[in-house]
């Protein structure tokens, strides 16, 4: 007898949709089949799909910032993550600048993601290094993560690693097999004018930078090699000049990563009364840019949301330098990425995640991997309204949606169901290393 059966649901299974129930033992998807076995609960899925749960690449749970903290911690940001069908988060650690600051930060986000709800792994993050970054490199290894951010840009806060440091972690990628993460734009672009408030954020932070940025980088890979991916993807015309000037290693060794904001909003919006709602870096582009997006979204490899959700009084500030940049949207990043790409989004957010961030069994309908679901109801009329983050707003109310995650399921128990919440247990998820 199985645990638990979901029984007449539409299953995506290897980019296409078939009528079959799905069978949970111990955790696991244990058989998918047409025909009826006995099971101890049973679900009706009769007019929803059937997912793998969404893997989120890119939170912000718990940021402290030194000066402001990000609204939702891991409990908040992952009971709205269960809203969103998310199953499993990778979340970062502070920025570390030798081995002995990594396994520090490691063990106070780890006390911090206790209360998760959903699986979660961690993103290690390095700084200025000061140490030796083989050293670096074992220890994140040795403490269960394959995936490294560095930035290229906040030399003002002291977070920005220079190129002769990314040559050499590109040399021990190839080595040790790590992925290398990078928030891209080019420092010397930056302009911090104290006196430009959040409209003038594209020109604080254009485009340019991310562009120049990213191909001098994409040409460190085909150089040296190693294992690269880009987070937060802005620009249209950046994805343009990687599919033109090197698509002999993008997606892959050179991989991409975008966001639902970016498919959603353009850069006019920051002219807006509320425009300071829209703040984050890097900021929305041009009409043009985005167009550009979806011209190229085929060669975008994951979505992730930068989820790092401010109030509304935090972000009202007339100086730019005194607005936290950052928006919630962990729950609406599947229901606003299937509304822009259609089904095309769903394996940029689960299966590709999984393969890219070393998460073995997950991310696929398949015999043997976790238990991790979200039971969709498509309804191309649909329109957001609420949410469930602790944030007082989100940018993504009123905005069209493919349909509502019905119900979330994690290593075969419900955490959401009926579009109410349950309540988890996240667990740790060991990453595995990157080939």
């Amino acid at each position: 007898m199985y645990d638990y059966a979901i029984l007449n649901g539409k299953l995506y299974i290897d980019g296409a949709w078939v009528q079959k129930n799905l069978y949970v033992q111990n955790e696991k998807i244990a058989l998918i089949d047409k025909a009826l076995f006995p099971s101890r609960e049973v679900m009706d899925a009769q007019g929803l799909e059937v997912l793998p749960g969404v893997i989120d690449p890119h939170v912000h749970f718990d940021l402290d910032l030194g000066w402001i903290h990000s609204v939702d911690d891991f409990y908040y940001g992952s009971v709205a993550a269960a809203f969103g069908g998310v199953t499993s988060i990778i979340d970062f650690l502070d920025p570390a600048s030798n081995a002995e600051e990594l396994e520090a930060a490691y063990r106070k986000r780890l006390a911090l993601a206790s209360k998760c709800q959903v699986d979660y792994q961690f993103h290690a993050t390095i700084k200025k290094p000061t140490g030796n970054l083989e050293a670096f490199v074992l220890k994140m290894k040795g403490l269960g993560m394959h995936t490294l951010k560095l930035f290229t840009t906040y030399s003002d806060s002291g977070r920005r690693t220079y190129d002769e440091s990314i040559i050499e972690l590109l040399k021990l990628s190839n080595k040790h097999h790590f992925l290398i993460e990078a928030h891209i734009e080019n420092d010397d672009m930056i302009k911090l004018n104290p006196k430009y408030t959040y409209k003038d954020l594209l020109i604080s932070r254009p485009s340019e930078s991310e562009t120049t940025e990213t191909l001098k980088l994409a040409g460190y890979v085909r150089k040296y090699g190693g294992h690269f991916y880009m987070v937060h993807l802005s620009s249209g015309r950046t994805l343009e000049a990687l599919v033109k000037d090197y698509s002999d290693i993008l997606n892959k060794s050179f991989f991409v990563e975008s966001c639902p904001q970016y498919f959603t909003f353009t850069s006019d919006v920051l002219q807006k009364e509320n425009g300071y709602l829209y703040s984050f870096a890097p900021p929305l582009r041009s009409i043009e840019e985005q167009r550009l997006l979806f011209d190229y979204a085929d060669r975008i490899d994951t979505i992730g949301t930068d989820h790092c959700a401010f109030n509304r009084s935090e972000k009202m500030k007339k100086s730019l330098k005194k607005t936290p940049l950052g928006i919630g949207g962990i729950e609406f990043s599947l229901p606003v990425m299937r509304h822009h790409l259609g089904d095309a989004a769903i394996n940029k957010m689960t299966l590709r995640v999984a393969s890219l961030m070393g998460l073995d069994k997950k991310g696929k309908l398949e015999v043997g991997y976790d238990a991790d679901l979200a039971l969709f109801k498509p309804d191309a009329n649909r329109v957001i309204t609420i949410s469930h983050g602790l944030a007082d707003y989100s940018v993504y109310t009123g905005q069209r949606a493919a349909g509502i995650v019905v119900s979330t399921m994690v290593r075969g128990h419900f955490i959401m169901k009926d579009r109410q919440f349950l309540g988890g247990t996240g667990k740790w998820v060991k990453g595995n290393e990157i080939i």
